[in-house]
């Protein structure tokens, strides 16, 4: 049973904090060291923590230089084999850690493993399934970036590697750390649902989603990257559909609606997180 470290990185997100920090703790597997990092909230996250303390490994509350660096420092204090982070607006599903450590044994070749998410909104109800797909260092150098960070689990010994999260990044920190740890390892997709990615009105899909793509293109120069390639292609269509963005997550309610029902299954409206 290898230790698995997660972290939360966390500033003012009271109202979603306590299901995120539930949601680890209530997992089936055993081995868990969690680790809460706070940037100094100032809305009562600090107390919600200190409900849940004697339950962490540890914990600390201070000013930060963002969210790469919150989870730099819980990843520095780490000491399991494999590692992930989950946002204190996020949640993991109960068998979550217990599938990706099953997976990681199966296939000791691989050095990250990801499943698939659920897009819920404000009140932790599914609306959507998140686009995860097959991905690897070269489809994530043109751009094809499917791998749901909430879902993603990878070995203490890449991140070694290729590690920490570059903290001038404010959205594509984990595209980042992608690109690097598939460089060095293989990477694997597997059809499980693993986690929940919350949709809300302060969520930095909703009011930063523009910096994302400006950020990847950093990473594409930084490796080598041409201006005449299918990246950059697709990074100035990008920028001319931008105002077109939010109605994809309106096609992806649809349908995600429509295969429920089809299916017989709850709608999503009825659907827990």
């Amino acid at each position: 049973m290898p230790l698995v470290t997660i972290v939360t990185p966390s500033f003012n997100q009271a109202g979603y904090l306590e299901e995120t920090l539930q949601s680890v703790l209530a997992q089936t597997y055993p081995n868990i060291e969690y680790i809460v990092v706070d940037g100094g909230s100032t809305d009562g996250s600090r107390e919600i923590i200190e409900r849940y303390q004697e339950h962490l490994s540890l914990w600390m509350s201070e000013a930060d230089r963002g969210q790469a660096d919150a989870i730099n420092k819980g990843f520095a204090q780490a000491n399991g084999s494999i590692l992930a982070w989950i946002n204190s607006d996020d949640t993991l599903l109960e068998t979550a850690v217990e599938d990706a450590v099953r997976l990681l044994t199966e296939h000791p070749d691989l050095g990250m493993i990801y499943g698939h998410a659920y897009y819920v909104d404000q009140a932790g109800r599914r609306m959507a399934d998140y686009p995860s797909a097959p991905t690897d260092h070269r489809g994530l150098r043109r751009g094809i970036n499917t791998i749901p960070q909430q879902a993603s689990f990878f070995r203490r010994t890449v991140w070694q590697m290729v590690g920490p999260l570059d903290p001038s990044f404010f959205y594509a920190m984990d595209f980042d750390l992608w690109v690097r740890i598939s460089e060095v390892s293989p990477i694997a997709f597997f059809n499980i649902p693993m986690a929940n990615f919350r949709i809300h009105d302060a969520s930095k899909s909703r009011t930063a989603a523009r910096r994302c793509w400006p950020e990847m293109k950093r990473v594409h120069f930084r490796d080598g990257g041409s201006i005449f390639s299918a990246f950059y292609a697709k990074y100035l269509v990008r920028r001319v559909v931008e105002p077109l963005m939010p109605l994809r997550l309106e096609w992806r309610k649809w349908k995600f609606d429509h295969s429920s029902r089809s299916a017989g299954r709850k709608t999503p409206g009825e659907a827990g997180s």
